[in-house]
């Protein structure tokens, strides 16, 4: 079992990130929030892993917070949901919206998310709502509520991702060159912008 890695992102794709460890690559997928959070490429980061085996297919899932992971492993334990669409659900709905959509027997929500029905929307309130309490999910709210007041910068460069693949950038192209950019304190959309679009021709 592999419980996280800590390790450099040296390259990265539209629903996975190469984290090395030891001179040894690991392919990891993410949800695309987490893959939009990654630091700039050379910098150390924590992932929390799950491993999934099946058969002859070996693949790690991994999450920044430990918290979304723990969500995640609920979420494959819903019948008819796997890694790959738990992973989908984590990158469609933040783990707070999907908390109080699951307490809140919020169905329209969740089906919000590509490929999730009703039916399967359905089953996963069902079978989850008893294990999340909503102390529990304003506590988790509250808490990354304080985190993003540490990191100013992350709505700036979730933006600014945005921008660049609205500009005909791919999604991996857009979130390598702003990892890229060395952020600085308070820099602006545009700011971020401009710095990223100076690496693309880089790769």
């Amino acid at each position: 079992m592999i419980s996280y890695l800590i390790g450099q992102a040296v390259d990265a794709s539209e629903n996975f990130v190469i984290l090395e460890v030891n001179q040894i690559g690991y392919q990891v997928f993410m949800t695309v929030r987490d893959l939009a959070k990654l630091p700039e490429y050379g910098k150390e980061i924590k992932v929390f892993t799950y491993l999934h085996l099946k058969e002859d297919l070996i693949q790690l899932y991994g999450f920044l917070d430990q918290e979304d992971l723990k969500l995640f492993q609920m979420l494959i334990n819903v019948n008819g949901i796997g890694p790959k669409a738990g992973i989908g659900i984590l990158s469609a709905l933040s783990a707070d919206d999907l908390r109080f959509a699951i307490l809140s027997d919020d169905v329209k929500t969740i089906t919000k998310v590509p490929g999730i029905g009703n039916k399967t929307a359905q089953r996963l309130i069902l079978d989850l709502k008893d294990k999340i309490s909503l102390e529990d999910a304003f506590e988790k709210k509250m808490q990354k509520t304080e985190k993003q007041k540490k990191n100013k910068n992350q709505d700036n460069v979730d933006e600014a991702i945005l921008a660049l693949t609205s500009l005909g950038y791919s999604n991996s192209e857009a979130l390598r060159a702003v990892r890229a950019v060395k952020i600085e304190e308070n820099w602006t959309t545009e700011e971020i912008i401009k710095e990223a679009l100076k690496t693309i021709s880089f790769f």
